[in-house]
């Protein structure tokens, strides 16, 4: 189904009412721009400006992949303590493209900044001048093909003058609509905490469907807060929390040329400031940071490309954390797994063939597998009490939850990932088409 905000009023889809989401509401220092430009044959959105008035402190964590989009190359260059916005492309990953791509980045970032600085003369009682380099991109889409950068810059006018300086429901959801490629669901989360006694927000954006396995991020994630946290501070906070949530998921194993996670914050909140993440003042935030993030990496697994089931899987009681990580993609990568899942199959076998192939230490005789509350494998042996009609029952689900107990250590982990279905096929043999 191709979304647009009209769809969220179709009582058609049971999927798109507009109370399905959180109410993302307003956060201070920060607009939004959603403009559709022609990237696709049929209109959408597919444009997104995040434009910070007074600027914004940030971090990101990038694609571990050797081959790199060339926004990731632009990104990684700047430097500045501030930045005052990021531009979203859709359908056009701007991935090897060379200088060509490079270039572009270049050009519409300096007719970006006059825009933005023209708008800042406009509105603010003291206007900034923003440069060129305080200007981050995102694109997403077709690696290969040549950046549309004509047409962008034939926008941009238009976007800037369609910043919204208020946000609501509304325009949240148009901004992850605009940023999806072959999802079929805007990704969006909210948290609300206190540092000190000071309210803060929490917000985020997320999209991803294909070509999702963590190597950093896996996808597009875009948090924004108004609590006054400093950009080292904000590295902290989303190093400590990638590991469990953007780096828990995997739809199909492959790690894209653009995955980027940004934070972002406006200070606007004005909370003392906080010098250390280890200050207890900011426990709360970095857990709602955590909340906010896990949240966004499972409607990014769960709506994998062809998705009809989401799948939790948990590794217990292992030598390593390493070890644990290893076995649950092991399992979440496997194709064997992940068909049989959507034929709805119990072969567990399968499951134990890709913990045997995970490299991971193992005694088989201490080895325990359930699906769900069913238990399948107890100590290397079947379960007295195995049955496999009730397991067959179990694979009807939506939601599957795979768990081994290797019973040999303390560590643990969780992955999240989605079954492989035949319209996984089908999307993927005629994404460009």
């Amino acid at each position: 189904m191709d979304f647009s905000i009209n769809n969220f009023f179709d009582k058609k889809h049971k999927d798109s009412k507009i109370g399905h989401f959180q109410d993302l509401e307003h956060i201070d220092g920060l607009s939004i721009s959603t403009i559709s430009c022609g990237l696709y044959d049929k209109k959408r959105d597919d444009l997104v400006l995040f434009y910070f008035r007074e600027g914004a402190n940030y971090a990101n964590v990038y694609t571990q992949s050797k081959l790199v989009s060339e926004n990731i190359k632009w990104n990684k260059k700047i430097k500045e303590k501030k930045i005052f916005g990021i531009l979203v492309n859709t359908r056009n990953a701007n991935a090897l493209t060379g200088k060509d791509g490079y270039n572009s980045l270049k050009r519409i970032s300096l007719n970006l900044s006059k825009l933005l600085t023209s708008k800042q003369i406009s509105d603010e009682d003291k206007p900034r001048e923003i440069k060129p380099n305080q200007i981050l991109f995102a694109c997403t889409g077709t690696i290969g093909e040549k950046f549309p950068e004509n047409i962008i810059l034939n926008n941009t006018k238009n976007l800037v003058e369609k910043i919204k300086y208020n946000q609501n429901k509304l325009i949240w959801i148009k901004a992850a609509l605009g940023i999806m490629t072959t999802d079929t669901k805007p990704k969006l989360s909210m948290a609300e905490c206190k540092i000190g006694g000071t309210e803060i927000k929490i917000y985020g954006i997320a999209k991803g469907s294909g070509m999702i396995f963590p190597n950093m991020a896996t996808t597009l994630g875009f948090i924004f807060t108004d609590a006054n946290i400093s950009s080292s501070i904000l590295k902290q906070v989303l190093n400590l929390n990638i590991k469990s949530t953007f780096n828990a998921i995997t739809c199909d194993g492959d790690t894209s040329t653009n995955d980027m996670v940004s934070i972002f914050s406006t200070g606007k909140a004005h909370n003392k400031e906080i010098r250390s993440i280890k200050d207890p003042k900011i426990k709360q935030f970095i857990n709602c940071v955590h909340e906010v993030m896990l949240n966004l990496a499972k409607r990014v697994a769960s709506d994998g490309e062809g998705a009809t089931k989401f799948v939790t899987i948990k590794c217990l009681n292992c030598k390593t954390e390493k070890d644990a990580k290893n076995i649950c993609f092991s399992i979440a990568n496997s194709p064997l797994v992940k068909t049989a899942i959507f034929g709805e199959d119990p072969n567990w076998g399968r499951i134990a063939m890709a913990i045997g192939m995970s490299g991971a230490v193992i005694n088989p005789e201490k080895l325990s597998i359930s699906l769900g509350s069913n238990l399948i494998l107890n100590n290397g042996r079947l379960d007295k009490n195995y049955d496999e009609n009730t397991l067959s029952e179990y694979m009807k689900n939506e939601k599957i939850e795979i768990i081994v107990d290797l019973s040999i250590g303390s560590k643990k982990f969780t992955a999240y990932t989605m079954d492989l279905s035949n319209e996984y096929i089908e999307i993927n043999a005629d994404y460009r088409s």
